[in-house]
């Protein structure tokens, strides 16, 4: 049983020309290309119980669009997370219907999406969310498409695990691409959950292990950030660091599954 936690899909019609853009500018190849039927093609062949649809608004324009349609792809074994962009100016209402949608939480990407994630001006929009129920993840650390300074680094989010106590945060990447030994020093023992996703052939495997033990097993879902990772190498990564039973069942089911309204097993 695992729940894929970081996905990513286009429309048909999109996906096309969004893969081979995003692929260029971060220099790195899809597995996939990037639509929904391919998605559930990988999670047949991988096993894959439940993937999480991560959407991005990268421009306040499309942040209703995206978002209607995150609920049109939500049904059998996909899960799919709304979008605000911190610019669009009827997010109050747009969160709103997220919930009505019944989709279960909303992605930021500050680099994407050019803000800082401790920018005083998002917080009626992270407060509104968390009011409703809804999780927030972060993009964290660097982004391989964009360079510095990074919008989402561990310093900054502290701030805001300190500020939203109570509201579920993920932080991607665990915890902030590259931004490791930050991490450990800023969000390592705090409310807040990490997901596996794009980190794990990069990090040192001691420091996985570390962090997994520092942070708490409970607090870390499984994360492939398909179409850029395969669903199947990362599985086999996490195998690969040799976890307790209850702690391997944790991260690539359980904890999610509390998290999503999904019976754990």
């Amino acid at each position: 049983m695992v729940i894929d936690f970081h996905t990513h899909c286009f429309t048909d019609e999109l996906a096309g020309v969004a893969i081979p853009v995003l692929a260029k500018k971060a220099n790195i190849p899809a597995y996939i290309n990037g639509t929904v039927s391919a998605l559930k093609e990988s999670m047949a062949l991988n096993k894959i119980t439940y993937s999480v649809v991560l959407n991005i608004a990268t421009k306040p324009s499309q942040t209703e669009t995206i978002n209607s349609w995150a609920a049109e792809i939500q049904k059998d074994n996909i899960i799919a997370f709304g979008s605000i962009h911190p610019e669009y100016k009827n997010w109050k209402n747009e969160i709103k219907r997220i919930k009505e949608l019944g989709l279960k939480g909303i992605k930021f990407h500050p680099e994407y999406q050019d803000f800082y994630v401790d920018d005083e001006a998002l917080y009626p929009i992270y407060e509104k969310a968390f009011e409703l129920g809804l999780i927030i993840i972060f993009h964290a650390g660097e982004d391989l498409g964009y360079i510095p300074p990074f919008h989402c680094t561990p310093e900054r989010l502290e701030k805001i695990v300190r500020r939203f106590k109570g509201g579920t945060i993920i932080a991607a990447h665990m915890g902030g691409f590259r931004y490791w030994d930050d991490v450990e020093k800023y969000l390592v023992g705090r409310d807040i959950y990490f997901d596996t996703s794009f980190c794990l052939g990069y990090m040192d495997k001691e420091q996985k292990q570390r962090i997994i033990r520092n942070h708490g097993y409970k607090k870390i879902v499984f994360g492939s950030d398909s179409p850029w990772k395969s669903q199947g190498e990362e599985v086999e990564r996490i195998k690969e660091l040799c976890l307790e039973k209850d702690e391997e069942e944790s991260i690539f089911y359980n904890n999610a599954a509390i998290l999503l309204g999904i019976r754990p097993e």
